[in-house]
């Protein structure tokens, strides 16, 4: 039992880990052929986004919403990832240990 628990806290300390990693680490997303890109956290936080000039239309303000939002989507799927690769591993280690849920 007690070897479990000294797994299950070293575990917990890698999963830590992992987590603040994510939050450091930043990832793009692009939509319009990279007229809009937005950067979030691999935890998902939005930090930026960008649109370049060619995107305003004043006579069209729905089309670059649309592509702010598929930039942002985008970015979002790709910290997803991110997040699917760095807590993976971790969260398999979790299930071994007989946790339930994971």
């Amino acid at each position: 039992m007690q070897q479990l628990m000294k797994q299950a806290q070293k575990m917990q300390q890698q999963l830590m880990e992992a987590q603040a990693k994510l939050a450091q680490t930043e990832v793009t997303g692009t939509a319009g052929g990279g007229l809009v890109t937005a950067v979030v956290t691999g935890s998902g936080e939005v930090l930026s986004v960008k649109i370049d000039p060619r995107a305003v239309d004043p006579d069209d303000v729905e089309s670059l919403e649309d592509l702010v939002v598929a930039a942002i989507r985008d970015a979002a799927g790709n910290a997803q990832a991110l997040q699917e690769t760095t807590m993976g591993p971790l969260a398999g280690g979790l299930g071994g240990l007989g946790l339930p849920g994971m």
